[in-house]
């Protein structure tokens, strides 16, 4: 499997998922923007704003190549000359704070001396944590993950709980899902099943999704909510720019700032000191905010 077919198959998941949220939110559309990377290739940032559920959201296709950055070349070790990187990245923010965030990543780079790995995963943040809605997710995941290899899921969901972290306010951003880094192929796996195991990480977003949202887009809230939701972006928000490396990574190689800060919410909220009310909504969120719960 060369590199412009698994890049064409992350361009065709981009349309799958834009189209099945298109129709389930009912009103909000995605606006594209092409773009070109001046140092070679370019992508489709398409985002959507103010929808029956989604407020703000974005699903990202990109496919850039060229010089290898010095900074690729420092963090890895490596000597390639050239290089090449396509993925896809997801981040809806919902209107109603019973809908959860969402984000996923999928993503193939590949250097000119040969190496090349797979990345990626997917992860939920809700403002207010549901059992129910917590353990679908994560079996939903955890079914994907089994097809391909029964050790995956405890590997990837171990390695979400570990990454997705806000080290300085001690919680995890929300109850995790998969992550997984450099997977290529070894004598266990083809470079052909890793990517199987990718696509269909990425094929299961929207059915994942949209269940979550027609569950719980007609919940009643009210300003406490909505105040708490904001609150949880700020999180969000920190994490994203203080620990992601992806974000850090991009702002650092004079990545496109648009679209590496669409995953960014279009308000978000600080309290000093917030503390929630002892057995409230919230202060039940906060205590499942750690890692190693086994949701599935």
């Amino acid at each position: 499997m060369d590199k412009l077919s698994i890049s064409n198959i992350f361009r065709n998941i981009q349309d799958h998922i834009c189209q099945a949220i298109v129709k389930a939110d009912g009103l909000g559309d995605f606006i594209e923007d092409r773009w070109e990377r001046p140092g070679g290739g370019g992508g489709r940032t398409r985002v959507m704003r103010h929808g029956n559920v989604i407020e703000k959201g974005g699903v990202n296709y990109s496919e850039v190549y060229g010089k290898t950055p010095e900074k690729i070349l420092n963090e890895f070790g490596i000597d390639a000359k050239e290089f090449f990187a396509t993925g896809v990245s997801i981040v809806l923010h919902p209107e109603n704070p019973m809908v959860p965030i969402i984000h996923m990543n999928i993503r193939y780079f590949e250097l000119s001396n040969g190496k090349y790995w797979f990345g990626g995963g997917i992860d939920l943040t809700p403002h207010y944590i549901d059992k129910v809605d917590a353990e679908f997710f994560h079996r939903k995941l955890k079914a994907v993950c089994d097809k391909h290899d029964a050790n995956y899921y405890k590997e990837f969901k171990h390695w979400a709980d570990d990454y997705f972290y806000i080290k300085h306010r001690k919680e995890t951003r929300g109850i995790g899902g998969v992550f997984f880094d450099h997977l290529t192929e070894d004598t266990d796996f083809t470079k052909a099943e890793r990517l199987e195991f990718v696509k269909d990480i990425g094929l299961s977003f929207a059915p994942i999704y949209i269940h979550l949202m027609n569950k719980n887009a007609k919940l009643p809230y009210g300003q406490r909510q909505k105040e708490w939701q904001m609150l949880r972006r700020g999180r969000y928000v920190e994490f994203n720019l203080v620990h992601d490396r992806g974000t850090k990574f991009g702002l650092e190689t004079d990545g496109r700032v648009e679209s590496i800060l669409m995953s960014l919410p279009a308000t978000a909220g600080w309290e000093y000191d917030y503390q929630p009310l002892k057995g409230s909504a919230e202060a039940q969120t906060i205590s499942a905010l750690k890692k190693g719960i086994n949701w599935a």
